[in-house]
């Protein structure tokens, strides 16, 4: 059932077990005063003898009086009247208060009500006054909410629930506030709730009543023949109306909870010619745009913008109001129209950066590739403003002469590469070209703009890659070059070592020949390492083993000093390298870390696997997404200065001390490192130490192709200096084939200490000729690789098809792989590396001429 509420008078206050207020009086208290001063004149007029009982009397009177208002205070029966309570303004606020009031006890009783309270609950006198759960009991809207207001005002806390009571005979019903709160913060307050009751109708009714009208200019606005939409300063759509939702194919669930950005809905750079409006405090600016929006099927559509942004006092941008109008339509209607449109297509859509500046450089009009790129380099959109910030200070001047330049008329002015103003080091291309003269008022030159950043990393990458081939190529040839003369040397001192007994006097200077010629092949084999034209014999091999067994070397060279901290990755893919140069290559960046750290440090080796994935991510340039195995070799060092970091791979290149280095150790890393297919990167900075990067290619052994015989393997077995065997002699004929006479001249020598039969050829035709002298009857052709005429490739083709089982032993400066590729597929042969000594080349014939 529902509360019924009338609109009878307002009744008198009702309190019910309140005592009787008593008014004071002065008037009594001034006639008890002069009463007591009258007795005491009276007395003193009788005499002192006579007036004695009299005032004893008096004062027993006076003092049971006291005692008896003492009791009567400690019972409560009197009290000191509080005149703030018996204040009638007080009073009247709560009695006449708009708002019904009333005050139940912990009973729930009520003690006081004034007359709204009487009126909204529907009590015709004081007598019918009910507390609020009475008033409205049984009525399944209201039960609830008084429900919570009874157990807040048990437990002594504030609560406020809006209801809504329904009317009788069909009438409208009333929207109630009811609250309920204690009395007051003392033990004895607390036992006391205060409630009150508002009708708020009226308030309901206003608030319907915006709401609709709320509604209606929603519904206007969704529907207006325009689009609309606001963003805020994080770029995300805060509100998009159904008729711009609808020409983007955009459903608006989608939008107001995250789900699009102004850059979902915008073509190309066309944002950010919104984010670039320059911040003005407090101040509200409209700008007009004309760009692309994009479809939620990719297609575009132009449109034109006006766009409202206000700042706050501190500069921040608040959410936008942009009008949205619909270009499409003008294509078809009005020709001029679609003309204009076409040209700001194509204005903002071009990938090239465009601005109309004046002669101070200030930004007139600019599109949206160049407002990107303003943005990119000054967040704060000082290059929006100006031109000129948007060049680094250094080459500024050069834009501002040709800016000049177009200002006075003048044309043909040459393109201006400069560098960006910025964090990171960008590069841009600017072309500049005068205005009509009847617009340099305020426009001086259009400016185009391309950023040439790319473009130059590349240059640069392109000249470094082809220096460092030149300077490998000019290494591999000075390195075939020696080998050559080290050859003559090293076989020319073999002969004076037989000659020569420990005991000749001469001897020990032939061993210091031996040694230096052999220090001199070292180098040479630095030397191929570089330009990658050294044999390399690679094996499957696990990183973290090997670097295992290298840890006593590494820790005595780098000595006590330096501190070794080896960081294994787990469970490493295999790789697959020659061993002792991987092992040269580790040794070579200790000893360059060592060299760094002269007062001590850190030198850290970490191995790690890197996905492909993740080799993807790295900043790296030149190494192509695949899987690898990381080596970083770092220290605590020095550190490598900025201007000679690009040199350091470089052959001789050092900055150590005259006869402290020779400027081979990191050209030779980088060559074993490119040789066997792998990067290396450097990372550096002057005082803060250096990392090096080392990337070598993970090893699949599925994909690995085994030879058809066995023989090919064989052939390819080690080169240098054999170890003795108890009998190198041999017979049979051997080709010799070398065009370097003196190195000839000694090879044969030496062949023919052995026992063989040797005929000697300057080039592969000579040796053609004396191979058909011989009618095919040679046992074996010994040849140089590179010789004038007819290199050996060429000749193996050739003898081949006269014998196709004839043995052949190649010999050369470079690598076998250098011309490896160059002959056909599974063809056999042997290798014998320069230079080499005579123990080594007639073990090498005896191996290759043995049966098979």
């Amino acid at each position: 059932m529902t509360a019924e509420l009338d609109n009878d008078p307002p009744q008198e206050p009702f309190a019910a077990h309140e005592p009787v207020r008593r008014n004071g009086s002065i008037v009594l208290v001034l006639l008890v005063a002069f009463g007591i001063v009258a007795v005491a004149v009276a007395l003193m007029t009788i005499g002192r003898a006579q007036a004695q009982p009299y005032i004893l009397g008096l004062l027993a009177l006076l003092a049971m009086v006291g005692l008896f208002n003492l009791f009567a205070f400690a019972a409560g029966i009197i009290r000191f009247a509080d005149r703030a309570a018996d204040d009638p303004v007080i009073s009247r606020i709560a009695d006449h208060a708009h708002d019904g009031l009333a005050v139940t006890d912990s009973r729930g009783h009520v003690v006081y009500s004034n007359a709204a309270y009487l009126a909204l609950t529907g009590a015709a006198t004081a007598a019918d006054v009910r507390p609020v759960e009475r008033v409205f009991i049984g009525n399944p809207d209201v039960s609830e909410a008084v429900f919570r207001l009874l157990k807040a005002a048990r437990e002594g806390k504030r609560q406020q629930e809006e209801v809504r009571i329904a009317g009788t005979d069909g009438s409208h019903g009333r929207w109630l506030r009811m609250r309920v709160r204690p009395l007051g913060q003392g033990k004895r307050e607390a036992k006391y709730a205060v409630w009150s009751i508002a009708d708020i109708t009226r308030d309901r009714e206003r608030q319907e009543d915006v709401f609709q009208e709320l509604q209606h200019a929603i519904e206007y606005l969704d529907h207006a023949p325009c689009g609309f939409f606001s963003v805020n300063a994080g770029g995300d759509l805060v509100y998009v109306n159904a008729t711009l939702a609808n020409w983007l194919d955009h459903d608006l669930a989608e939008i107001g909870n995250g789900g699009l950005k102004l850059t979902d809905i915008v073509s190309g750079d066309g944002a950010s010619l919104l984010t670039s409006i320059v911040a003005v405090p407090g101040e509200v600016k409209t700008e007009v745009f004309d760009i692309d929006l994009r479809m939620r099927s990719g297609k575009t559509m132009p449109v034109r913008l006006y766009h409202k942004l206000a700042f706050g006092a501190d500069g921040v941008p608040g959410a936008s109001r942009t009008l949205v109008i619909s270009r499409a339509r003008d294509e078809h209607s009005d020709p001029q129209r679609a003309a204009e449109v076409r040209f700001m297509r194509f204005f903002d859509h071009t990938p090239m950066a465009i601005a109309t500046v004046d002669r101070a450089g200030a930004v007139v009009r600019a599109n949206a590739r160049f407002a990107k790129l303003a943005q990119s380099l000054n967040p704060d959109g000082a290059a929006g403003k100006s031109i000129f910030r948007a060049v680094n200070p250094r080459d500024r001047h050069l834009l501002i002469a040709a800016i000049n330049q177009a200002a006075e008329g003048q044309g043909d002015i040459a393109p201006v590469e400069a560098m960006l103003d910025g964090a990171k080091e960008r590069w841009g291309q600017f072309f500049v070209t005068a205005v009509e003269e009847n617009e340099r008022e305020t426009e001086a030159a259009i400016v185009y703009m391309l950023e040439t950043t790319e473009r130059r990393a590349l240059e640069n990458q392109i000249n470094q890659s082809q220096k460092m081939d030149m300077v490998g190529q000019l290494a591999g040839g000075i390195a075939h070059d020696f080998n050559n003369v080290l050859s003559a040397i090293m076989m020319a001192n073999d002969f004076l070592l037989n000659a020569h007994k420990p005991t000749d006097p001469s001897f020990q200077d032939i061993m210091q020949i031996k040694q230096n010629a052999t220090r001199a092949a070292t180098l040479v084999r630095q030397l191929l390492a570089f330009s990658r034209r050294q044999t390399l014999r690679p094996q499957v091999l696990d990183l973290g083993d090997a670097l295992s067994d290298l840890t006593m070397l590494l820790r005595r060279l780098i000595g006590e000093k330096v501190k070794l901290d080896l960081v294994h990755g787990r469970d490493l893919w295999p790789v697959k390298v020659d061993v002792s140069q991987f092992e040269q290559v580790i040794v070579n960046l200790a000893v360059n870390a060592r060299d760094a750290m002269p007062d001590g440090g850190k030198l850290t080796v970490r191995t790690a696997n890197v996905t492909a994935e993740e080799a993807g991510r790295l900043t790296y340039k030149g190494m192509p997404a695949a899987d690898y195995v990381r080596i970083d070799v770092a220290d605590t060092g020095t550190g490598i200065p900025a201007d000679i970091v690009e040199k350091i791979f470089e052959p001789f290149f050092s900055t150590k001390e005259v006869g402290k280095g020779t400027g081979l150790g990191l050209s030779t890393v980088y060559g074993i490192v490119k040789q066997t297919g792998g990067f290396i990167y450097v990372d550096s900075e002057a005082g803060e130490g250096t990392s090096f990067h080392i990337f070598l290619p993970r090893h699949h052994p599925e994909q690995e192709v085994q030879p058809e015989g066995a023989a090919n393997g064989a052939a390819k077995a080690p080169a240098g200096e054999a170890k003795p065997r108890a009998d190198l002699t041999g017979q049979g004929t051997i080709l010799l084939v070398e065009d370097e006479e003196g190195l000839r001249s000694l090879n044969a020598r030496g062949l023919r200490s052995r026992g063989y039969n040797v005929i000697e050829a300057s080039n592969g035709i000579e040796a053609m000729e004396a191979l058909d002298e011989k009618d095919g009857a040679v046992d074996l052709v010994v040849s140089d690789v590179v010789m004038p005429e007819m290199d050996g490739p060429t000749l193996l083709r050739e003898m081949r098809i006269r014998n196709p089982n004839l043995k052949i032993i190649f010999v050369s400066g470079y690598a076998e792989e250098a011309f490896d590729k160059s002959l056909p597929e599974n063809e056999q042969f042997a290798f014998l590396a320069k230079p080499f000594a005579l123990s080594a080349l007639v073990a090498k014939v005896k191996e290759t001429m043995a049966p098979s």
